[in-house]
């Protein structure tokens, strides 16, 4: 019961200097929330990179930088420089051990959003997060010319229902959709809208191989022939193989045939890259860990310098809070009572920065988590404290104690040796 009595004292006290402490509890919560923030934002992104395809051997690509091809293969970020061709994909699937393949073709965009243009084998095989397919919450894959699929997160952010119709750019990047050619001559009707993923999935728009190039007979050399106009009728009697397509996924019999297979591969006539998708996300994150280090270290020292503020804001408030002291001492509190007071004054300055970290923390989430997922791929979800966050908000907590400690020793010893006597 005493210690219900203390602590509620503690926080009439503080609410007493409710001004002065506002700043250290947000100090507190700025710092433990760029600590929160970036743990979370580090598991995520790796959760949310290293997820975003499973099942698939080797991504191959035109000749170049690995990063890259895993980047706009998987993640539809950045652009290819140059496009594989069509018979060296052909060859590829033919190539003994190869169980599956799915052809990747980018370039095009909706709003914003990449067109990915690929084949039935993309619904088939194409995995994420260990073993989830891809699956429709409305409708069906597109198995027409001039149909489309939609991604939940794209989807609902313009608002589109199967039926409706969707008119693609020429080119991509949000940037510059205002900018660019539309292919207004051949609308593409929505056919199906992809469950969610938490992939860059959600976030494209999904043709066959035969649309994207039906939409392009009229262009040559990236902009439309003057004079030249195919209309949607005819395209549909015309032969729409595709000549080159941006990068290939491919599927083997057995993962030990891996680096045989990505050596026949590099042995083509055509210069071909082919990598495995966890050896470019383990580069990419080898890229990350400086700049992760470097804002970790910087989040730590900034809650210790918040830390420090809270000693230093309770000890300069103790000299001015001596006659409090020495009329509780009046009243009969002993100087473990004071000890304990001062204690639970300062641990309620820090659980009130906890929270007010993780609320900070989950605002941001809902502000950035559209503009990061619509301009990067990278997706951030509302859950639970993980494991580490949980270690890193103990950490603080406890820090957080050892800091209200050291005052409350100061008061305690001072109560001891001044008793009744008023210092000034």
């Amino acid at each position: 019961m005493k210690a219900i009595f203390l602590a509620k004292l503690a926080a009439k006290s503080a609410w007493s200097r409710r001004g002065t402490l506002f700043l250290i509890v947000f100090a507190i919560a700025i710092s433990a929330a760029l600590l929160l923030g970036v743990a979370r934002a580090r598991a995520q992104l790796r959760d949310g990179f290293s997820g975003a395809i499973s099942g698939t051997d080797l991504v191959v690509g035109a000749q170049g930088g690995d990063i890259q091809l895993v980047l706009y293969a998987i993640f539809h970020i950045g652009s290819a420089t140059r496009n594989m061709g069509w018979e060296s994909a052909q060859e590829i699937a033919k190539t003994s051990g190869v169980a599956w393949t799915i052809p990747i073709s980018l370039g095009d965009s909706h709003a914003g959003y990449p067109v990915v243009a690929t084949d039935a084998n993309f619904y088939a095989h194409y995995k994420f997060h260990g073993d989830h397919d891809v699956k429709f919450a409305e409708g069906r894959a597109p198995n027409a010319l001039f149909e489309v699929a939609i991604g939940s997160e794209a989807a609902k952010r313009l608002g589109y229902a199967i039926g409706d119709l969707a008119v693609l750019n020429h080119g991509a990047g949000l940037a510059q959709a205002a900018k660019l050619t539309a292919h207004d001559d051949m609308p593409f009707a929505v056919v199906g809208v992809i469950a969610p993923t938490a992939t860059a999935i959600d976030r494209s728009l999904f043709i066959s191989l035969e649309s994207m190039e039906a939409i392009h007979i009229n262009w040559r050399f990236g902009a439309p022939m003057p004079g030249f106009k195919v209309g949607a009728e005819q395209v549909k009697a015309m032969k729409l193989t595709p000549k080159s397509i941006t990068a290939l996924l491919v599927g083997l019999d057995r993962r030990s045939q891996v680096f045989h297979i990505q050596r026949e591969i590099a042995e083509m006539d055509e210069p071909l890259t082919a990598v495995m998708p966890g050896v470019a996300l383990d580069q990419i994150w080898e890229i990350l860990a400086n700049v992760e280090a470097a804002l970790t270290t910087i989040s730590a020292f900034g809650a210790a310098s918040a830390l420090a503020g809270l000693i230093a804001a309770i000890l300069a408030g103790l000299n001015e809070r001596r006659r409090e002291i020495a009329i509780l001492r009046s009243a009969g509190a002993s100087a473990f009572d004071i000890f304990t007071l001062l204690a639970f004054e300062g641990i309620l300055l820090v659980l009130g920065g906890i929270f007010c970290a993780l609320a900070i923390v989950y605002a941001a989430i809902l502000t950035l988590a559209p503009f990061l997922a619509d301009n990067y791929g990278v997706f951030l979800t509302l859950a639970p404290p993980n494991a580490e966050e949980f270690l890193l908000l103990i950490l603080i907590a406890g820090s957080g104690v050892i800091a209200s400690i050291l005052p409350a020793i100061r008061a305690y010893r001072a109560s001891l040796s001044d008793g009744l006597r008023i210092t000034i």
